[in-house]
């Protein structure tokens, strides 16, 4: 069964991008640290190999380093330019490889004295930036362990740190149990605080995203009401002459009209030019409330006979059931838009139906009521249904594609939700939630 959320597809999609820069971005940022440590190498071979000759055997160095150059020209050079998903366990897997470098190098030379231990802070610290918690709490405790065990290690009996040492010696001791200390502090101030610190920077981002979204689709809304306005203005002077006109052909005879047949389809028009007027209207009181700032809160039985009458005057021959399933006293926030968005979205359904649409109207949640619109057609196809609440996008051959993204924009205006959803046995299935006024009794 193939869903969308059609508030967050959008925004889903983005946050994917989002991330996938992010992960490429940090992967590649691993790589130059990584970079960096091979040259840092490099550079103390050079220096103090003739003062003081190195314990790692030849073969060794020249196989950890090249095996770290190749890693990074091929995440550089090739891994990055893959279309693949860079995973969390993959950014792990590449720090456990510093680690390991780090590691191998410790222990043949000086073991725990060695200062170079250190450096897993910066490893730990650049987990914390791109790591979830409990990747970046087991890269901690990897950490820790690998420096007490290195630790346990020098003071076991038959190493230097165990055998009688003088005062001089004594403090030198101290002063690396105090590393150890002050390694395991750092460990878990980084782990907590900039981890924190990291989600907080990413739920800015995710907020500055979602924000920018709003204020795009604002300025859509804008557009497109400026267009209704003019729209509705083009068309006042054009529908009151068609509504005099046609008044005047209805008061005739059938037989001054040629037939029955004639002055049916003349009752039919000036009823659909009425309708017309009628919506213009609307729009107008709705313009003037949105500049009072008039919203008002409805009773859901009262909102429903409204798009119930509209349905059953416009489309009187549809197979369109209601199941209606709340209290009485049930009340939402709620204006023409609103309305004019669940008709829209109901009379998508019954064009694109067979034989039936059904509609169910509970409040299943004390706080939510939830409409369901499910029509037995051939279903949305996968293309459209990605993109659905984006505006000037459409199914009909003659639909300008503006009617969903409305609704949608109302139906989030009052904190509302909507998903779209193809079912395995046919036919689609559309979920609206509206958060209902605080009940007067229960």
């Amino acid at each position: 069964m193939l869903s969308v959320n059609v508030n967050n597809s959008k925004s889903a999609s983005d946050e994917r991008g989002v991330r996938k820069r992010s992960a490429g971005l940090g992967l590649t940022r691993l790589m130059f640290l990584r970079l960096f440590m091979i040259f840092a190498s490099f550079l103390s071979l050079a220096l103090f190999s003739g003062a003081s000759p190195t314990n790692i055997p030849f073969p060794l160095i020249v196989f950890l380093l090249l095996g770290m150059v190749f890693s990074v020209v091929f995440i550089l050079a090739w891994r990055l330019d893959r279309n693949w998903p860079i995973t969390h366990n993959e950014l792990l897997f590449h720090l456990l490889i510093d680690a390991g470098f780090l590691v191998i190098v410790v222990a043949y030379e000086g073991g725990f004295s060695n200062p170079l231990i250190s450096y897993l802070l910066v490893l730990l610290a650049v987990s914390a930036t791109l790591l979830p918690k409990m990747y970046v709490y087991s890269f901690s405790v990897f950490c820790i362990t690998f420096y007490t065990a290195f630790l346990l290690l020098d003071l076991t009996p038959g190493n230097e740190m165990s055998e009688p040492m003088t005062n001089r010696q004594m403090n030198f001791q101290v002063h690396l149990q105090g590393m150890w200390v002050i390694f395991v502090v750092s460990a878990i101030l980084i782990t907590v605080f900039v981890t924190r610190m990291a989600e907080t920077i990413k739920v800015r981002e995710s907020n500055l995203a979602e924000a920018r979204e709003t204020e795009i689709r604002n300025e859509q809304l804008i557009g497109i009401g400026t267009l209704a306005a003019g729209t509705a203005h083009a068309l006042g002077t054009p529908l009151s002459t068609m509504s005099v006109l046609l008044s005047e052909l209805d008061k005739q005879g059938s037989d001054q009209l040629g037939s029955d047949r004639n002055k049916q389809d003349i009752s039919i028009l000036r009823d659909q030019v009425a309708s017309c007027k009628n919506s213009i209207n609307q729009l107008t009181d709705h313009y003037h409330k949105e500049k009072t700032s008039q919203h008002g809160k409805i009773l859901v039985s009262s909102f429903v006979q409204n798009v119930r009458n509209y349905l059953t005057n416009v489309h009187p021959f549809a197979d369109l059931s209601f199941e209606l399933r709340f209290y009485d006293y049930h009340e939402i926030n709620s204006d023409p838009s609103l309305e004019h968005g669940l008709i829209n979205i109901i009379e998508n359904a019954i064009k694109a139906s067979r034989k039936k649409v059904s509609v169910r109207i509970a409040s299943e949640k004390k706080s939510v009521l939830t409409l369901s619109i499910r029509d037995d057609g051939p279903g949305i196809p996968s293309e459209i249904l990605e993109g659905m609440g984006e505006p000037f996008l459409t199914m009909q051959g003659g639909g300008m594609g503006l009617g969903l993204f409305l609704a949608n924009a109302s139906i989030q205006r009052f904190g509302g939700t909507i998903m779209m959803e193809n079912l395995k046995d046919g036919g689609a299935l559309t979920t609206i939630q509206l958060p209902l006024l605080e009940n007067r009794s229960d």
